[in-house]
């Protein structure tokens, strides 16, 4: 009974421990109050004094308070999980504290306990996971498997490795192989944990003909095979994929097993689609990764387990190379960090384990079907009727309506779709954050979206309704983007027709319309103090578009491009005017030069006119003396003879007027008792075009509509004409996504031209 009350104290402690953290209520004259370095967050020295239990709490809630107010001052909060927030958290949490407890239990009592939950967990994974007699060996690191199994076969292969090492691979040089679309670095890992060089590394390439893009290539596989060993080298492990990192592309496993059957050469496979084995239905292609000699399983993020272990299954005859390998301890606390996942394993049950894999895999067949609905975006998936990964990107389609692919694309294009579908990701993540959506770039297809809820859905609790926004969200997104790809052609040209201010920014990693700089109209030879005028003005232009009632976002420099002097346009809709919103960026810039120019004017005027103002202060008193003579200043003498004889004061006031620049005289304004002379100052008409009511800035009204040319949109209004009555520059841009070279001259005229399109005036040719 001792021990069932001591284990009723551990679970009683870890209640109250998480009620105290999760609650966030700190009690004052804590530990945090107390020791003042915990507010700053400055490490400092170990108190003299121990603290209790709560006290400890209290530093801990502290430092989780101080990390939570940090989040809440980003931009774009992360989505986080709550420290016990569920009973399963709680169940694994628990599992932690009892390996702690067992950990100090008497010998004979700890390794019966240990035997147990190691068996039981083995048991259970290679019943769930359909791999008859194999062992399990648990580890935190994810890749530590994979180490372990290749030292395991290293031992196996090298019948001297136990006793000569390193040196009995030097008769025949041990190589690992491994796909292209495999996690990236683990070759490097493998070779750093062994000990082994990078030249016992083999990266076996994909198809590029036939088959998938990320599937290993089955026949190049065996010609490396071939000349390996005719070079007198020895294959020693092949890793293959159930479900790449990136792309969740499965291998074609069974040929690959035949292939390592005939060669002798050890098959491991790791990958998230090897989830999908505890289900009823599974397809082929992953059902072959049973016949391995090894996988690697993380239930952790699969089930939504916080902090459980993950879990390398294999089959070996020998228990002393396995020993000799560190896939079995001889120490039997190592055999309890199965324990958290023991307990999960059975709070769950097999019907909670496979409900919660089958709702993943249903949320990705739900997105998959509703995407292919959705115009102007491609589906990336290997297999559509089971794939757990759905991978998809923003693609527009060409004047013959067929998709456009990644190989028919020049550079330039694709560089500006990867910036659009690297923006449409990360908009989908920040709108909804319970889809666990995230960016992936895959050779031969550039920057992909994709969605993979077997490695968030448990953690995030995404939902069928998560789903439903995130294509709603991608409805809103895409049209949007669509229309800013075909306009920036347009952009690109109207922007050209003002090069006398204007100045097109080629920035491709920029997704919006595009970015233009406002050349200050200056004769300045000094090229710092241009310079700083040219950064002024653009910041000053940027603030003026921003005040505008306009949907276009206008916005500085990002920090990923280099171009920093510029107005950065986002997106844009499908009746935007294109023409009206580049010539109310010229006119605006001008504006802000021009109240510069102003003031710097007005402020070399005011030093001037009080330079005149002390002359004349000056010259009346010399007046004044010549006229009242020596005596009256005197000042005895001067009271006595003004009052025996006053004199009529000649000296008149002055006024300056700001407007005119000039110093006046006051004579007129007492004279008239009111202030007259030069004109008063006087608003100057709007930049802005007249709009219908509820009408925004830069859209056409409803009589107006975009009419397309060759695939790509391009506003022509009936007040683009110019004021000599020639019809406006058609651009000769025929491809939805052709975009100029923007060092092509043209388009500003040597003489002055008055162009009105949407009420704005804009003066264009040599200023």
């Amino acid at each position: 009974m001792s021990s069932d009350g001591a284990l009723a104290e551990v679970e009683k402690s870890l209640s109250d421990a998480m009620k105290t953290l999760r609650d966030g209520q700190r009690e004052p004259g804590g530990a945090a109050d107390r020791c003042p370095l915990w507010r700053n967050g400055i490490p400092g020295p170990l108190q003299g004094d121990g603290l209790d239990v709560s006290s400890l709490l209290q530093v801990v809630q502290h430092l989780l308070h101080e990390e939570e107010e940090e989040e809440e001052e980003e931009e774009e909060p992360r989505p986080a999980r709550r420290l016990g927030v569920g009973v399963q958290d709680q169940v694994t949490l628990l599992g932690h504290s009892l390996a702690a407890y067992f950990s100090v239990l008497q010998r004979e009592r700890l390794r019966k306990l240990s035997t147990r939950v190691l068996s039981d967990s083995t048991l259970w994974l290679c019943r769930l996971f359909r791999y008859e007699n194999g062992s399990a060996y648990f580890h935190e690191d994810d890749r530590d498997g994979i180490v372990k199994v290749c030292r395991l076969v290293l031992h196996a292969q090298y019948k001297e490795y136990g006793a000569e090492g390193y040196g009995a691979l030097s008769a025949h040089q041990p190589v690992i192989y491994q796909s292209a679309a495999g996690r990236p670095e683990l070759g490097q890992h493998l070779c750093s944990q062994l000990g082994l060089p990078l030249s016992s590394l083999c990266t076996v390439p994909c198809n590029t003909v036939f088959g998938s893009q990320h599937q290993m290539d089955v026949a190049l596989l065996e010609k490396l095979l071939k000349e390996d060993t005719d070079a007198g080298k020895r294959p020693l492990l092949l890793i293959a994929n159930a479900g790449t990192y990136s792309a969740g592309h499965t291998d074609k496993l069974s040929r690959l097993k035949d292939v390592c059957d005939q060669s002798g050469l050890w098959l491991h496979v790791e990958g998230v689609n090897l989830a999908t084995l505890a289900l009823e239905e599974v397809a082929s292609t992953v059902t072959a990764a049973s016949r391995s000699d090894s996988l690697t399983l993380t239930p952790g993020p699969w089930l939504g387990l916080p902090a459980v272990p993950a879990v390398t299954l294999y089959r070996h005859e020998d228990p002393a190379m396995a020993l000799a390998a560190g896939l079995t301890s001889s120490r039997l606390v190592e055999k309890l960090r199965a324990l958290p996942l023991w307990l999960s394993l059975q709070h769950l049950g097999h019907n909670g384990i496979t409900q919660k894999i089958r709702h993943a895999a249903a949320l990705s067949q739900q997105l998959l079907q509703r995407l292919k609905s959705l115009d102007s975006i491609k589906t990336l998936v290997e297999d559509e009727l089971d794939s757990p990964v759905v991978l998809f990107k923003f693609c527009l389609e060409t004047s013959s309506g067929e998709e456009c692919r990644q190989d028919s694309v020049d550079l330039h294009q694709k560089n500006l779709l990867d910036s659009f579908n690297r923006w449409l990701g990360q908009q989908a993540a920040r709108r909804v954050p319970g889809s666990g959506v995230d960016v992936v770039e895959l050779d031969g297809e550039g920057v992909c979206i994709r969605f993979s809820p077997l490695l968030t859905a448990a953690e995030l609790g995404t939902q069928g309704e998560d789903v439903e926004r995130l294509v709603a969200t991608l409805q809103e997104l895409v049209p949007a983007m669509t229309s800013t790809v075909t306009y920036r052609a347009a952009f690109w040209e109207e922007t050209r027709r003002l090069a006398s201010s204007l100045t097109y920014v080629e920035e491709m990693n920029w997704a919006g319309l595009g970015v233009v700089r406002y050349e200050p109209q200056s004769d300045e030879a000094d090229g710092s103090r241009r310079q700083q005028q040219l950064e002024k003005i653009n910041k000053e232009l940027l603030k003026k578009l921003q005040e505008l009632d306009s949907d276009i976002v206008f916005s500085s420099a990002p920090e990923f491009v280099a171009e920093k002097n510029g107005v950065f346009v986002g997106m844009v809709t499908e009746d935007v005017a294109v023409a009206e919103l580049v010539q109310t960026i010229a006119a605006l810039g001008r504006e802000v030069e021009e109240s510069g120019r102003l003031l710097e004017n007005m402020t070399e005027v005011v030093k001037k006119g009080i330079l005149e103002a002390e002359l004349e202060l000056q010259r009346a008193s010399e007046e004044k003396l010549l006229e009242e003579g020596m005596l009256r200043q005197i000042p005895v003498v001067g009271s006595v003879l003004n009052w025996l004889s006053p004199v009529q004061s000649s000296v008149k006031g002055r006024t300056f007027d700001l407007a005119a620049g000039s110093l006046d005289s006051t004579e007129t304004m007492y004279s008239t008792k009111a202030q007259g002379g030069g004109a008063s100052l006087q608003d100057p008409p709007s930049l802005l075009p007249q709009r219908l009511p509820g009408q925004r800035l830069f859209r056409r009204s409803g009589a107006d509509s975009p009419m397309k040319t060759g695939g790509r949109t391009h506003d022509q209004e009936s007040s683009g004409h110019s004021a000599s009555g020639e019809a406006p520059h058609t651009p000769d841009h025929t491809h939805p996504m052709s975009i100029p070279d923007s060092s092509e001259e043209g388009g500003a005229g040597e003489e002055l031209e008055e162009r009105q399109s949407g009420g704005v005036q804009v003066e264009q040719g040599d200023r």
